[in-house]
């Protein structure tokens, strides 16, 4: 081993003895754990970290830093579960996982202003059930129990898009630890400020490049009087699309507009058991608003998709048909994996304008189809984001190029299907 070598090697070491004085048994080096902080629900390998830090305050974040930036050839690396690509290991001696989980306290709700503030690792289904009693909700919901520090991170969507907007829109400021281990604030609760730079904006996406979120200030809504869900199916996406289009031209306030192709509803109706739909381009409605506005949303929504050959158009609000509804749409990437055991999934994540959605669906569908792929297509049609499922088998050298080819080639103009993996 060379100096430089050695001298990597006594710094990585400094670093886990200086977090490991500092966390004491919050800190672990269990490949097991790291090997579990190192991989997502994709096909890439795991990409381990030398130990797992589990702070429980912004302080003991900042501390973690500064102990990892301070040392020569050590490096942090900041994951608020969301996982790089490639490993970090190499030139590197001390990569460390910050795992957030352990700070989940709500810090404050404010029920006059619809705000409130969290740590970095209370998850979405946490706070709605600690906001449940002050009549208050966060509508945000990408479909698994995030984190909120990682969907402010990843600047989370989801099926509630259409109605409340993205993370972007919800977050009012953060407390940030930055590379050095400086504590940044940003944003507050006014609702207005020209002082300077909109550092927040920054932060919301920025996928932990900039500096680890370890709390949040977030907008909230007051919970709908009435939720009611619906399903119509369409002879074809064209149709599908158009109606999604004509709705939100017409201006109605739905909350979710979900889309399944026909090979997807296919599977979705086998994986979550939904009895009497037909193998056809469906769309999953809600609407949220008083009883009357409700019914009123559903019937108009009904008359559109009546004018575009829909049919089985069915909706309820009772709860438990409605939870069933929507877990089997959040179930999507199961009910795909299931039809190929032993293979994994590559998923895509396209946003286009409404109106280029049913051209960049149906080119991604006849794109897909002549690389010779099944590839079901589910999406958020309310604001133009879809997804594509490739399953394959990572070890399988010529499919991987082949899904890889396929995935990069140009859709409509302007537009490509993007190889980021996306829930």
């Amino acid at each position: 081993m060379t100096d430089q070598a050695y001298a990597r090697a006594d710094s990585g070491s400094a670093v886990l003895e200086a977090l490991q004085a500092l966390l004491g048994e919050r800190i672990s080096t269990s490949m097991a754990l790291r090997e579990q902080h190192g991989r997502g629900e994709d096909y890439f390998k795991p990409v381990p970290s030398d130990a797992v830090c589990f702070p429980h305050s912004t302080e003991e974040v900042s501390e973690i830093v500064k102990i990892c930036a301070a040392t020569p050839h050590a490096d942090h690396s900041f994951r608020h579960r969301h996982l790089p690509r490639r490993p970090c290991h190499g030139t590197l001696m001390a990569a460390i996982t910050i795992d957030m989980s352990q700070m989940n306290e709500v810090i404050e709700v404010n029920p006059e202003d619809l705000d409130c503030r969290v740590q970095a690792g209370v998850t979405r289904k946490q706070l709605n059930e600690y906001l449940r009693d002050t009549g208050l909700m966060f509508p945000i919901d990408p479909g698994a129990d995030a984190s909120l520090g990682g969907m402010t991170a990843t600047r989370a969507s989801g099926t509630n898009a259409v109605r409340y907007g993205t993370m972007k829109e919800n977050v009012l400021g953060l407390t940030v630890v930055m590379a050095d281990g400086r504590i940044v604030k940003t944003g507050g609760r006014a609702k207005k400020s020209s002082a300077g730079y909109d550092l927040t904006r920054m932060f919301v996406g920025s996928e932990g490049t900039l500096g680890v979120i370890t709390e949040i200030q977030l907008k909230l809504y007051g919970i709908p009087e009435k939720m009611a869900s619906a399903v119509c199916q369409y002879p074809s996406l064209q149709e599908a699309v158009d109606s999604v289009i004509l709705t939100i031209q017409a201006g109605i306030p739905v909350a979710r507009i979900e889309i399944l192709d026909a090979l997807m509803m296919d599977w979705t109706i086998d994986y979550a058991d939904l009895k009497g739909y037909e193998v056809k381009p469906t769309l999953f409605y809600e609407f949220h608003g008083t009883e009357a506005s409700v019914e009123e949303q559903a019937n108009t929504v009904r008359d559109i998709a009546d004018d575009f050959g829909g049919s089985a158009f069915r909706w309820t609000a009772n709860q438990e048909e409605r939870n069933h509804l929507w877990q089997a749409r959040h179930d999507a990437l199961y009910a795909a994996l299931a039809k190929a055991p032993g293979k994994q999934a590559l998923s895509t994540d396209v946003c286009v304008p409404i109106s280029r959605l049913a051209e960049c669906l149906l080119a991604t569908e006849q794109d897909t189809r002549a690389s010779g792929f099944e590839v079901p297509i589910v999406g958020h049609a309310g604001d133009g984001n879809f997804h594509c499922v490739f399953l394959l088998d990572p070890d399988d050298k010529e499919e991987l190029k082949r899904v890889k080819d396929c995935t990069e080639r140009s859709g409509p103009p302007r537009h490509r299907h993007g190889r980021h993996l996306h829930r």
